[in-house]
């Protein structure tokens, strides 16, 4: 389809816009927004304004990145870089719901998912296929591995390793099993990232070093990407808890 812009909605000139983007009514896309084929934005969304940053020079050149095919709900925010030349990165495919809001130079994977009034402060990572509950956020600098599913009202501020389910504040129950068995990944894979969540975090030890130690036992390409986590960051990460009538592993 062609591109359509509601009458009512607001794109500046300069803003770049792929050939099947659809703008609705009231919605707002500034000349630091570039969004990719296919991306839809609902009303009153915002994408590309101020980071919400004191002291932001406003006459900076940066700018809000959108993938291909993701869908932006009503009054959704997306604030732009406060670095000269960078930008917000949002992936393919994501959906953000209403009243959800994404932080300036943040950099989210494709296929994420942000639920209503769901909050990303500034420079949160956030990997592919990861699902953020209603009211669920991340604190400035957080990391959120790929394919983690985070609770409502679940505030993070520690680093969630990938394929995790998170909930409360900071607080690890299990692997994100579902979620890992929707990727249809052999069942010699999930047992793999089992064993290594046991290893890493099971304890209650430190978890860079014992990742670190199991990079070179592990066959699986997932499996090393969850040890290889825990070699970046500097806000620590989350640790397990135990769920009534479950396990630190992993639910069903």
């Amino acid at each position: 389809m062609a591109t359509k812009i509601h009458p009512s909605a607001t794109v500046d000139p300069g803003a770049e816009l792929g050939t099947d983007v659809e703008i609705g009514p009231y919605a707002v896309v500034t000349k630091w927004a570039r969004l990719g084929d296919g991306v839809v934005v609902h009303p009153g969304a915002v994408i590309g304004g101020d980071p919400q940053y004191l002291g932001f020079n406003r006459s900076l050149a940066t700018y809000v990145d959108i993938g291909a095919g993701s869908v932006i709900r009503e009054s959704v925010t997306i604030n732009r870089s406060r670095h000269e030349g960078q930008s917000t990165r949002v992936g393919a495919k994501c959906y953000f719901m209403a009243c959800s809001h994404v932080g300036h130079d943040c950099t989210l994977g494709d296929e994420v998912v942000l639920a209503n009034n769901a909050l990303l402060a500034g420079h949160v990572d956030m990997g592919t296929k990861t699902f953020v509950g209603g009211g669920g956020g991340a604190h400035q600098f957080c990391r959120v591995g790929e394919g983690v599913m985070m609770a409502a009202l679940s505030p993070m501020t520690k680093d969630v390793p990938p394929f995790c389910m998170v909930a409360g504040r900071n607080e690890l129950i299990g692997l994100n099993l579902v979620g890992l068995k929707r990727r249809n990944w052999e069942r010699s894979v999930i047992m793999e990232i089992k064993d290594a969540y046991r290893a890493v975090l099971a304890g209650g030890q430190n978890p860079r070093p014992l990742a670190k130690s199991l990079e070179a036992t592990v066959v699986s390409a997932p499996a090393r990407v969850f040890l290889e986590f825990f070699a970046g960051g500097t806000r620590g990460f989350v640790r397990p808890v135990r769920v009534k009538g479950g396990s630190d592993s992993g639910h069903d």
